[in-house]
């Protein structure tokens, strides 16, 4: 008759086998189970060729968690220290390419809690004490998360100032600006790429409020309901730098929340989508502008590419595939949203497959941002200082679009105003001063003064400073208006705010 430890005891395992052995041959649940993981399973759940890039924030996570073990004295001073000294060395494996990621072991948590064990013993087996991979996993990816949004803020920065820099060469320069893709009113140019940065000043700062709902810890919530142990999570968070602008720690409130939410990471994806449409906007643009039927820009040579048929071509690959890369980024929010949608609390096994998409997000934006900045705003030279490329903009072929299409239309309609013509009776008046001109095939300001005053007594004269392209742009001298005036006040403001982010 078996003995109640022997019927207690896995097949093919000894009594006595350690339940937290951690080796390449055993998971950390292996006393458990009655047969191995097959091959296919290990393929299929592990995560370590993708979350390996967690590490550094494992480690950092680790390191916070063992110093609060040792300060609430749940972890011993000697263990502390040798839990210390073992992280600093796989710090040093992995930077240096020298560390051995094993499938059996999954994922990079244990990955680097068996390599800690190999290297200090028990110590190592005691630095899970009080934590659970769910609260780990979620620690991990916010710490990440917001260096690499930290990251992106920079980028947004470079990526201002390129249009910045190019808007403060190009106040004077006259654009069509478009309604419905058709010629409505001229704006100067660099009225129009500020509009950009309006966006990505506002997507800079949605990053920001991201980042601090990000910036919360979740360790010490354990698997779902807490621990037992006397941690100390604020400890924790203030180490980690998790807190708010007074200095207090900010710690999740809820154990079944902290392991589960991912909404950080759909809200960083939506915002992250919302850069990358104004990019895609931005991107449209520029391969429109670039076309012969435009010829509104140059774009440097290095950011296009020729055909494989045709020589003439200068094609902007750039500009469109990032318009093509906004939809995978999108689709990457939709991905993680409809991920969670279905998930009761707590930890699933589903959440493994947030982290591709986040991941893919982060890369796609940051290599977005690097390109278009050098792409808009050029290339410092190290060795000369002087810069290079970026865009280089054709004032003539803009300013004769804005006069093909009777862009001061609506200038004669507010000169009639003035006048005292109520504005539909103006509007009207100026509609048939248009058909006038396309009859003729002229502009309005081309019209003989006798032609003009046949639609109505009160033009005069003057009416030809308002008709000119110059006259438009600088009548809309109020607030946010394209006068140069105003555009230059604008630029003031961004340069100052962007100079302050230094």
């Amino acid at each position: 008759m078996p003995t109640s430890q022997d019927q207690n005891a896995p097949t093919g395992a000894a009594p006595n086998a350690s339940a937290n052995q951690l080796d390449t041959k055993a998971q950390a649940w292996s006393a458990l189970f009655s047969e191995p993981m097959s091959d296919l399973v290990k393929r299929y759940t592990a995560s370590v060729s993708f979350d390996q890039r967690l590490w550094r924030a494992d480690i950092e996570g680790s390191l916070a968690h063992a110093e609060m073990l040792a300060a609430q004295s749940i972890l011993s001073d000697s263990d502390h220290q040798e839990i210390v000294r073992g992280l600093q060395q796989i710090h040093s494996e992995i930077e240096t390419g020298r560390f051995d990621w094993k499938l059996d072991l999954e994922d990079v948590h244990l990955n680097i809690e068996a390599r800690l064990t190999q290297l200090v013993g028990d110590a190592g087996k005691r630095l899970h004490t009080g934590r659970s991979r769910n609260d780990q996993v979620a620690t991990d990816v916010r710490l990440w998360l917001r260096g690499e949004i930290d990251l992106i803020a920079v980028l947004m920065q470079d990526l201002q100032r390129a249009l910045v820099e190019v808007a403060s060469r190009n106040v004077e320069v006259i654009l069509p600006g478009f309604t419905h893709l058709q010629v409505a009113q001229p704006v100067s140019f660099a009225h129009h790429l500020l509009a950009y940065v309006e966006m990505f000043a506002r997507d800079a700062e949605r990053m920001a409020d991201v980042r601090r709902r990000v910036n919360v810890l979740p360790l010490g919530s354990a698997a779902l309901a807490g621990t037992t142990y006397p941690l100390d999570r604020e400890r924790v968070a203030r180490t980690l730098g998790m807190v708010d602008e007074d200095g207090a720690a900010r710690v999740c409130q809820n154990s079944l929340d902290a392991v589960s939410d991912r909404d950080f990471a759909i809200e960083f994806s939506a915002a992250a989508s919302l850069v990358m449409v104004h990019i895609s906007r931005l991107s449209e643009e520029l391969v429109l502008w670039m076309s012969q039927n435009f010829a509104f820009i140059r774009i440097a040579d290095r950011f296009t590419t020729g055909s494989s048929i045709m020589p003439q071509k200068k094609n902007p690959d750039v500009p469109e595939l990032a318009r093509g890369k906004t939809g995978r980024v999108v689709g990457h929010l939709m991905s993680l949203i409809t991920l969670m949608k279905g998930q009761p609390l707590a930890y699933n096994k589903d959440n493994q497959e947030d982290k591709e998409p986040l991941f893919d997000t982060v890369d796609t934006l940051k290599d977005t941002l690097r390109i278009f900045a050098e792409m808009i705003g050029g290339q410092v030279d190290a060795a000369t200082g002087e810069k290079s490329g970026g865009i280089t903009v054709n004032p003539q072929p803009m300013e004769d679009a804005a006069r093909k299409g009777y862009a001061t239309a609506t200038d004669l309609a507010d000169y009639l105003v003035k006048k005292g013509l109520p504005f539909r009776d103006a509007h009207e008046t100026v509609a048939h001063a248009v058909k006038a001109a396309q009859s003729h095939g002229c502009d309005l300001s081309e019209l003989p003064l006798s032609v003009l005053q046949g639609f109505h007594p009160q033009i005069e004269k003057d009416v030809y400073d308002v008709l000119s392209l110059r006259g438009s742009l600088d009548a809309r001298n109020t607030l946010g208006g394209t006068a140069p005036a105003q555009v230059r006040m604008q630029l003031a403001r961004h340069q100052a705010r962007l100079a302050s982010k230094n």
